[in-house]
């Protein structure tokens, strides 16, 4: 092993410390050689130098208490920064491709994955642009075991946390999950684990980084690496805007110099742009693969009846599929068709409980349930690779979120197909979502007029209260449309006015209002009640002398029961005075952010709405421009919006093929006409003519069977073809 500047034993341990910020990491060969690196300004601005302090321990002994201790042999000298790059980099990085083999069975990266590490490694901010299914997972994992501390993953999706978690400990990495619904004391548990660093990887959500308490316990942390995934959800660009992703930049001011990596499968030029503004990237740094998925056909079928289209479908593919619907009533109606039609399916949506979602999902992974028909709340982190099958029933509203959903099909590298369902009604339909998306302005105030009598608060009155809301009400009484009031609603929100939320008391909560040692004066006669309150017991901590949160699924699928049984138990319970019970309230809410203002001081900014609007407006353009185009291959036309130019057709879509069919025709035509050509100056042997015409023999002979039939040539003799003449 070797650095410019010195000869570094194996075995020996090698530290550079200074008081400046760090930019640092801790990596391990495969020879026990351990390095620790940091980066630092020099403290008088010399521009591109550092200033290192180096220090050689030479042996190591057991001091008092048999605590370890080193002897140091320092010392400084000045380097410039792209020699410690170069030369370092080589010794402190543990080799990536070892660690792949060890944990993954791999011997060698698929394309990009290494370039993406070895950028991580080097300690650049790096925006990672994969196509789904292209193993972007990979690179942070990788990364994060390189390195000594934890790795801290955001990530939107709680389904998506726990399957990566799950499949880290199966490879016997020790990793966690923190997220909305967890015990108290398990999140508290995880938190000290990372403090002490039995944890390699954190995932989290990016609300809960808003969490102050969170943020003092994530300073305790010895925090390497933040990886962002889903990282299009941060731009206001992006087609799934998701707020609390604009505080990310903030936890980066804890750790000065922690590389970041931030991931997605689409994004455009723009979003790419502000995904790094707003990470605050210190150089931009942006690692592509192509997009193009060479085994998914891009299909367009334009139908009126798309029922029946869809059965169609359906019937002929075998395998996964998944059927994109805008609605929830939708959803739940074409299921029920497709399984009166004899084709097996279940429906998916938010309003489902999160116990029924993941029953849903978990039949539909395994195969029980071949069909799954959902809103977009079926999304990211779905993966089963043997989907053949995506339709969208209704027409996205960008390019980005059909690119994303169509995705899902065919990540095995087998044959799918993402097919969409148009009609002319269709497209006159994506009018009116820009309107209902962004109603007029004075509309939008009166919604916010609405919302106060409804509430009947006064000018001044409001702040920080949580009102319950009832969309159907509302709109009944005071004669809106549902939808616009709901996008008044998102309007109001970007522009801090007001905001609608489902988050507030959303669980149960329960406490015993009796001794612990006095339980056993209760005799219930109801095996139900005394094993409920053995697992209330033997799960929460403090039942005794506070309220605490529940998880009734939770609670239900080890009682093995209904939650209806379940509420029951708990109100029988109650009424007994054993425990009180406060059910789960999840009904959504209207948050006064300030207090009610006059209309004349309420403002609707540019930023809130004729900036989305405009990006709305475009985005919906775009993909009437996709349904639209039938000469551009439906491959290259998703490149080119995302940035990507590439020539090269895919072959595969349903304009290739169509193509491919006109040209075959046009082919057949010509050669029919060159075979007649032929015959009309003198007769010809079969072999001959398919000797003369290429060698597609069975293109020639069943062009000369089609001449037979229509009686346009003849049999002189045998094998000898003449031209028929005309009386």
């Amino acid at each position: 092993m070797r650095l410019s500047f010195v000869e570094v034993p194996v075995g020996m341990k090698f530290v550079t410390s200074d008081f400046s910020r760090y930019l640092s990491k801790t990596f391990a060969t495969g020879r026990s050689l351990a390095v620790n690196f940091s980066l630092h300004a020099h403290k008088k601005g010399i521009k591109n130098s550092i200033c290192c302090s180096f220090m050689f321990w030479s042996d190591l002994y057991l001091g008092e208490n048999n605590k370890k201790r080193f002897k140091y042999l320092e010392l400084r000298e000045f380097f410039h920064v792209f020699c410690i790059f170069v030369d370092a980099i080589q010794v402190m990085t543990r080799d990536i491709k070892e660690i792949l083999k060890t944990y993954w069975g791999y011997d060698d990266f698929r394309s990009l994955q290494e370039d993406i590490i070895r950028s991580v490694l080097e300690g650049k901010d790096t925006l990672a642009l994969m196509p789904t299914g292209g193993g972007k997972s990979l690179t942070y994992q990788v990364s994060g075991l390189a390195m000594e501390g934890i790795c801290v993953v955001v990530t939107p999706l709680i389904a998506l946390m726990k399957d990566q978690v799950e499949d880290l400990k199966n490879r016997q990495i020790p990793a966690e999950a923190i997220y909305t619904g967890m015990k108290p004391e398990r999140v508290e548990s995880i938190i000290n684990k990372c403090i002490y660093d039995t944890v390699k990887f954190l995932y989290v959500s990016p609300e809960r980084l808003y969490s102050e308490r969170f943020r003092e316990k994530l300073r305790l942390m010895n925090v390497c690496m933040i990886t962002v995934d889903e990282a299009h959800c941060i731009s206001q660009w992006g087609y799934d805007f998701r707020p609390p992703y604009l505080r990310i930049a903030e936890v980066r001011e804890f750790f000065p110099g922690v590389v970041t990596l931030a991931l997605t499968a689409t994004a455009t030029p723009e979003v790419v742009e502000d995904i790094q503004k707003q990470l605050h990237f210190s150089t931009p740094n942006v690692l592509s693969k192509s997009f193009r998925r060479e085994n998914i056909s891009y299909v367009i079928r334009d139908t009126e009846a798309k029922a029946l289209e869809l059965y169609n479908i359906l019937s002929k593919v075998q395998g996964g599929a998944i059927v994109y619907v805008r609605t929830r009533l939708k959803a739940s109606s074409i299921a029920a068709f497709l399984n009166k039609a004899g084709i097996k399916s279940d429906f998916y949506h938010a309003g489902l409980s999160s116990l029924q979602r993941s029953r849903r999902q978990e039949d539909w992974k395994s195969g029980k349930v071949p069909v799954i028909v959902a809103t977009n709340a079926f999304g990211m982190g779905i993966d089963k690779p043997d989907v053949r099958v995506v339709v969208h029933y209704d027409v996205p509203d960008s390019p980005e979120a059909y690119f994303q959903e169509a995705g899902r099909a065919g990540r095995d590298g087998k044959r799918a197909y993402a097919v969409l369902l148009s009609s002319r009604a269709a497209l006159g339909g994506l009018k009116k979502r820009i309107d209902d998306a962004f109603p007029p302005k004075d509309y939008i105030l009166r919604v916010y007029e609405a919302l106060a009598n409804y509430y009947q608060l006064g000018e001044g009155e409001g702040e920080g209260r949580a009102l319950e809301f009832n969309l159907k009400v509302f709109a009944r009484n005071f004669k809106l449309n549902e939808a616009r009031v709901m996008s008044s609603i998102g309007i109001l929100q970007v522009a801090g006015y007001l905001a609608y939320t489902t988050d507030i008391n959303s669980r149960s909560r329960v406490m015993f209002t009796v001794l612990r040692d006095r339980l056993y004066e209760f005799e219930t006669g109801d095996p139900l009640l005394e094993k409920l309150m053995v697992l209330l017991m033997r799960n929460y901590a403090g039942i005794f002398v506070q309220d605490v949160y529940v998880d009734e699924g939770f609670l239900a699928d080890q009682l093995d029961v209904k939650r209806k049984t379940l509420y029951d138990a708990f109100v029988s319970l109650a009424k007994r005075k054993i425990i009180r019970y406060v059910p789960g309230d999840a009904k959504p809410y209207i948050v006064y952010y300030q207090p009610r203002l006059p209309l004349s001081y309420i403002t609707i900014g540019r930023e809130a709405y004729e900036n989305r609007k405009e990006l709305f407006v475009a985005k919906i353009e775009a993909m009437a421009r996709y349904i639209q185009d039938d000469e551009t291959c439906r491959q290259l036309l998703l490149m080119e919006y995302f940035g990507q130019k590439e020539e090269k057709a895919c072959g595969i879509c349903d304009v290739c093929i169509g193509k491919k069919k006109r040209l075959q025709a046009r082919e057949r035509k010509s050669l029919e006409e060159q075979i007649l050509q032929l015959l009309a100056e003198r007769d010809v042997n079969v072999r001959e003519l398919v000797r003369l015409f290429g060698e597609d023999e069975q293109l020639v002979v069943d062009r000369v069977r089609k001449l037979l039939d229509e009686g346009k040539i003849h049999y002189v003799s045998t094998l000898v073809l003449g031209l028929v003449k005309k009386s």
